[in-house]
């Protein structure tokens, strides 16, 4: 079994997922304004103020665009070097192809992953290092939940990372998660930030 310290001293990663269309929004979601920039960059954010050592944006619709926001993003942040940007190219298939083109580009010693979504700009940076130490303390994935439902990130376990490169359609990551139990550690939070996401326009207002 893999130690707490051995976890420690391996590779956290994040993947964020920026591959959707945006349909229901009415496309080009992701280089919305949001916040003061494009909607993309609370992702983004999230990412770079995790443990991650290696962000990865797995791009799709748009996708020249939103690397270029995110280039220019990390850049003025200071993590140009953290960043590392992935093409879907069968993005249309869902948000399983995403997944997929994410978790094949992981380094070889990933301890983990953090799956945040690049609709999702509102993550509390807070309940980050909680998700860790939830996987430190023994968890397979942990993910946080916000008054009574679970919402994202989800961070994934090293056991876990070949069922996220053989995710497919809309599931997504469910399936590697399903029949976990106890093993998935559910980490609560009062900020539902967690589970706030941008579906339509009318979702844009950060009130």
């Amino acid at each position: 079994m893999t130690t707490g310290a051995a976890r420690k001293e391996a590779s956290w990663s994040a993947i964020v997922l920026a591959a959707g269309a945006g349909r229901r929004f009415g496309g080009r979601k992701l280089l919305a304004p949001f916040g003061g920039g494009p909607l993309i960059e609370g992702a983004l954010g999230a990412a770079f103020a995790s443990p991650a050592s290696t962000i990865i944006l797995v791009t799709g619709s748009d996708a020249e665009e939103v690397a270029a926001v995110a280039r220019a993003f990390a850049e003025r942040e200071g993590q140009g070097a953290r960043l590392r940007i992935v093409h879907a190219a069968d993005h249309a298939e869902g948000m399983g192809a995403s997944l997929r083109a994410g978790a094949e580009a992981l380094p070889a010693d990933t301890a983990g992953t953090f799956v945040l979504l690049g609709d999702m700009p509102k993550v509390p940076v807070a309940i980050l290092p909680r998700l860790v130490e939830a996987m430190e303390a023994g968890a397979a994935a942990a993910a946080p939940v916000c008054g009574g439902r679970r919402g994202h990130p989800v961070l994934f376990g090293a056991e876990l990372l070949d069922h996220l490169r053989q995710a497919a359609g809309d599931e997504g990551a469910r399936t590697a998660l399903a029949g976990l139990g106890p093993r998935l550690a559910l980490v609560e939070t009062n900020d539902d930030g967690v589970l706030f996401d941008v579906d339509r326009p009318e979702d844009l207002s950060p009130a």
